[in-house]
């Protein structure tokens, strides 16, 4: 596998395939890990970065994690590739912006990446298109395991596994759900989930994870402390509790939409797509509330003659790095702008 060749299709976390796919876009489970007799990454040299990466890479390959690992080294990899791993949720932005010895390896079809000195020396995650936490727990405890064998990760009787971030400490794991909720943010609803969120002491944030604002009307659900609790406790907490809530907000949202507002959900869902199909300059945050907005149309009926599948990728494949790394050219400004538009409509009209 090739970086290259992540520009053909949707990654996991768009590809809409799972259980739920219409509103829950992807499950994550992540697991932060440091390696014994290193310090935390913020105080390590030079060259204790370098040995860290070396010896992380070997046994990532070494545990045979994932078919046809691709592993990237993010020191050397062009600004335009890391943002590329950046849009398709393999890397966190920091990851990207960092200096010294780090990289990522990603497995074939994208539900495994581990990031080699992020925050902590390693960041195993897994990711499963749909409503799936309970078999992300399953593949990335397996994964955690086989590392676990080679690598000796600081451990703590009392506290658990020791990292950079305390809220981190204890399991070091931070579950997260991908959320569509176009018909919340439509019907001024969307309060209900920060309200949610904020009763079950759970964080809230955009596309791209903390710091980042919903576009798109992603939104980002995930727990913020791991201490003193189980992994099964906080990952059935979301399959059975959280998640389940939010859902039904959004499909009653729905609903109202369906029986109370349907020239004006119409008119939303054909004005989005009309301006998708005509523009000649498109924003890449203007496209992503576009695309929402036909994918909730598609999703509810109110949209035949597109495809679902046409829906989810447009929604990566025109993200800056991506358009760019597809046409092979740098662009920025009104000529990215048009070369999105363009490729839009080539997609979306069947030329």
């Amino acid at each position: 596998m090739k970086l290259n060749d992540l520009t053909t299709h949707a990654g996991e976390w768009l590809r809409g395939s799972g259980p739920l796919s219409d509103i829950v876009i992807s499950s994550r489970v992540r697991l932060a890990r440091n390696v014994g007799g290193f310090p935390f990454l913020a105080r390590c040299t030079r060259s204790q970065r370098q040995a860290l990466e070396t010896k992380i890479r070997g046994a990532i390959f070494a545990a045979n994690v994932a078919p046809r690992l691709l592993y990237v080294d993010l020191e050397q990899a062009p600004d335009l590739d890391r943002q590329l791993l950046v849009e398709r949720h393999l890397i966190s932005k920091q990851h990207k912006d960092a200096e010294g010895a780090r990289g990522v390896a990603i497995g074939e079809n994208e539900s495994v990446s581990i990031m080699a000195n992020e925050e902590d020396h390693l960041r195993i995650q897994v990711m499963r298109s749909g409503l799936q936490l309970e078999e992300a727990w399953q593949e990335i405890t397996g994964i955690d395991d086989r590392l676990e064998s080679s690598l000796d990760f600081s451990f703590h009787p009392r506290f658990g596994y020791l990292t950079a971030c305390p809220t981190n400490v204890g399991t070091g794991i931070r579950v997260s759900v991908m959320l569509h909720l176009p018909a919340l943010k439509l019907t001024g609803e969307i309060e209900k989930v920060y309200r949610a969120a904020r009763d079950m002491k759970l964080a809230v944030r955009g596309l791209y994870g903390e710091g980042t604002e919903a576009t798109g009307d992603f939104y980002q659900i995930s727990n913020q402390t791991t201490l003193g609790r189980a992994e099964e406790e906080i990952i059935s907490e979301f399959r059975r509790q959280v998640i389940p809530k939010i859902i039904d907000f959004e499909q009653h949202a729905r609903r109202a939409l369906i029986s109370e507002k349907t020239v004006a959900l119409d008119d939303t869902v054909c004005r989005a797509l009309g301006i998708l199909r005509s523009a000649r300059l498109l924003k890449s945050e203007e496209t992503l509330f576009l695309l929402s907005h036909v994918r909730m149309g598609v999703n509810l009926g109110r949209v035949k003659d597109v495809d679902i599948n046409k829906i989810n990728e447009l929604f990566l494949l025109t993200r800056p790095a991506h358009l760019q790394k597809i046409l092979g050219k740098r662009m920025d400004g009104d000529i990215r702008r048009a070369a999105r538009a363009d490729f839009i409509r080539a997609r979306l009209n069947g030329n």
